[in-house]
């Protein structure tokens, strides 16, 4: 990869930070998914420890990679941010998707934001006093997220915004959010546009709170905006072209969940590995049996083509090359790889691998999410097909 010796030092010992923070993180991530998050008094309440865990990765520098210097961040490649997303992913993903989103955020307002927004959430964005995230999902616009119906009428200097968005990750735990609203309902999509919103904007509030069948301490939550009062220099980009700034967004969002899916993928490899090692029957440990081997073997083949293919989408994006089509096939390879090598992980721990205390059934859980955030894998090979169509 064409970057400098300097960014390639830096980069390297982001990484090696990451490492250990990773390190620190992986053995609280079991207690993280029991103790799941609660709402109490509209506020989310995440597993003990966690707070501070992502205030140290604030401090560290690392959820400010590739914001620009002159707003207090680190000025890194982008493709710097989403390895570090794999390697916490592979200790615990609900953080890894929380720095998922964070980035998604920081991308839309790095290119999107008027100089006032640039200014007023890049430098806390970067130094983690701020967490970022994407609100674009509602009851009747999922993978057709065009069908928005939030809407975002104009009044003296501020909009109101009203609806509810669904599925939020990190809902009710963000400070702000890049959300989709309807300026000009008479224009349907064309009339979408995007927004920072921040969470204690007057008429702001926590809807329900889903109860999921993976990463338990991540919040996932409604957003229910009444008269919500957003400033006119928080949109973003032209009114109108909403739409088009999400599905942006979308785009570079998917390399960072093809990374979460490869740090999943690799921690259930390396406990399989292990267990395989380890288990005796027949007299040998069961990894001299073929078929063990061939399992093993199918793993690291897909999680080291699904890191290839993150890699390569990053890079384009930090080159500022065309990276949707690439962006797409690696979080379709890597989800479904994801899903597959948990699969497999838990089949080769047999019945140990379904009880909780082996913690391979927290990963098969984890994985299943990442063929449907930020895309699912149809809508993911309908954008592949119409690409590689178009390009013929």
């Amino acid at each position: 990869m064409n970057f400098s010796a300097d960014q390639l030092e830096t980069g390297f010992m982001l990484l090696d930070l990451a490492q250990k923070f990773a390190a620190e993180i992986e053995p609280m991530a079991g207690r993280f998914d029991q103790e799941g998050i609660r709402c109490e008094n509209g506020q989310i309440i995440l597993p003990s420890g966690m707070d501070e865990i992502i205030q140290k990765l604030g401090e560290s520098g690392i959820l400010g990679t590739f914001i620009p210097e002159q707003y207090g961040g680190g000025g890194m490649p982008y493709t710097f941010y989403a390895v570090t997303i794999e390697i916490i992913a592979a200790a615990c993903p609900c953080i890894a998707v929380a720095m998922a989103v964070h980035g998604t955020a920081i991308d839309s307002i790095v290119e999107l934001g008027a100089p006032e927004a640039r200014q007023k959430y890049l430098p806390k964005l970067a130094r983690g006093e701020m967490l970022g995230a994407i609100a674009f999902t509602e009851p009747n616009a999922g993978s057709d997220v065009g069908n928005c119906k939030m809407a975002a009428d104009l009044d003296g200097d501020h909009y109101l915004l009203n609806g509810v968005k669904q599925f939020i990750t990190n809902g009710g735990k963000a400070d702000i959010y890049i959300v989709l609203a309807a300026t000009d309902r008479a224009k349907g999509k064309k009339g979408l546009s995007a927004f920072v919103v921040e969470r204690k904007a007057p008429g702001f509030g926590i809807g329900k709170v889903e109860e999921k069948l993976g990463i338990h301490a991540s919040p996932t939550t409604e957003l229910v905006l009444e008269n919500c009062l957003v400033p006119k220099e928080n949109l973003l980009g032209m009114p109108g072209k909403g739409l088009s700034y999400v599905l942006r967004g979308l785009t570079g969002g998917r390399i960072e969940i093809a990374a979460q899916a490869v740090g999943i993928a690799k921690a259930a490899y390396q406990k399989a590995l292990k267990y395989s090692q380890e288990r005796v029957q027949f007299d040998q440990p069961i990894s001299n049996f073929q078929a063990i081997q061939f399992k093993l073997a199918d793993m690291v083949v897909g999680i080291t083509a699904a890191r290839k293919m993150y890699l390569g989408a990053a890079y384009l994006k930090d080159q500022g090359e065309d990276f949707l089509l690439a962006s797409s096939m690696a979080k379709l390879f890597a989800s479904e790889m994801a899903k597959q090598v948990a699969d497999e992980a838990l089949q080769i721990h047999g019945g140990y691998g379904y009880i909780r205390e082996y913690g391979v059934e927290r990963h098969y859980r984890d994985a299943r999410i990442t063929t449907i955030y930020e895309g699912t894998s149809e809508i993911q090979r309908v954008i592949i097909s119409r690409e590689i169509l178009a390009r013929d």
